[in-house]
């Protein structure tokens, strides 16, 4: 691997890394990956694909999935080019610029991903606890708001986020752990004072996801309490059942985002496959998982998509 002693202010390449130990079957490695790359963009795409075109579909549950689907997308994209480019030519270098502008991307899905998560948990509180004003509450206008009002608090939290890390010198090596420019592990790489940096980054993640995951937890205590105020059980697991797809998506994306912080914070001495390993699991699990749960869970969705398999067939 290239390393470098002498301080650089803004280093003109990063090293990325693959699975580390397995170099030499990067080749074999990269058919499993194309196929969850694959799984993903055309299930989240099928999703988008469905709910724009099918009117039954145009309801803000729909619509939140909708979102949900484009973060997935999103997210997808922003770590195929170097991920396959790493397994497919061993192309490992990416300058500095770029590395910022793919961490501004995948954190600012990350970010927006959470979010997209606590308006789905919210749009399940309404229905279930509300439903006569569910309409009146989850309008059209309303939802663009939310939709916006997303997409901005992500890239605010990003922006001073990155421009601190512009602001720091780099004089170890300069390779990375991952094979996408992750925040923690390009900040680990400077030699110079990083607090402000960690401890920013921290707060970040507090009032994004860690304030997200305490509203959604909120939530369903309220949806649990009401849910148990239901006379029939008939009725009861009716009301559980169209929690669980949300539930599924809540689980499958925090348990590998807070497994990654603790071993970016605190597994110094874990094997370097093990960060690996989360990393691509945090990334791409996700978006993998959530078109399957919610295209077999949602019997609306199901029947979209194979409406639209059968047009395809005949």
């Amino acid at each position: 691997m290239p390393s470098f002693n002498q301080s650089i202010f803004h280093p003109a390449v990063f090293f990325l890394t693959g699975i580390p130990g397995l170099e030499t079957s990067h080749a074999w490695i990269s058919i499993p990956f194309c196929c969850l790359y694959a799984i993903a963009l055309s299930g989240n795409g099928m999703i988008l694909f469905v709910i724009i075109t099918e009117g039954s579909l145009h309801e803000p549950m729909y619509y939140f999935l909708s979102m949900l689907s484009f973060t997935d997308l999103g997210l997808c994209l922003s770590t195929l080019v170097t991920t396959l480019s790493i397994f497919w030519f061993n192309a490992r270098e990416i300058n500095f610029d770029a590395c910022l502008g793919q961490m501004f991307f995948i954190h600012g899905f990350t970010f927006m991903e959470s979010s997209v998560l606590l308006a789905m948990a919210f749009d399940r509180f309404i229905a279930i606890c509300n439903p006569l004003r569910y309409a009146a509450i989850l309008t059209n206008s309303r939802i663009i708001k939310v939709g916006l009002g997303i997409v901005i608090r992500g890239t605010v939290a990003l922006v001073p986020l990155l421009l601190l890390l512009k602001r720091l010198s780099f004089c170890h090596t300069h390779v990375l752990r991952h094979s996408y420019c992750f925040h923690p592990d390009v900040m680990k790489l400077s030699c110079t004072d990083t607090r402000i940096n960690s401890a920013f980054g921290l707060a970040i993640v507090i009032s994004t996801a860690g304030m997200d995951s305490v509203l959604i937890l909120l939530s369903y205590v309220l949806i649990i309490r009401s849910v148990l105020n239901i006379a029939s059980p008939e009725e009861r697991r009716k009301a559980f059942s169209t929690c669980i797809s949300h539930i599924s998506a809540v689980a499958i994306f925090y348990i590998p985002m807070i497994s990654l912080s603790l071993v970016h914070r605190f597994g110094k001495h874990t094997p370097p496959y093990v960060a690996t390993l989360i990393a691509n699991v945090y990334l791409l699990i996700p978006p993998v998982m959530n078109p399957i749960i919610y295209s077999v869970k949602t019997k609306q969705i199901r029947k979209a998509v194979l409406q639209v398999f059968l047009l395809k067939l005949i």
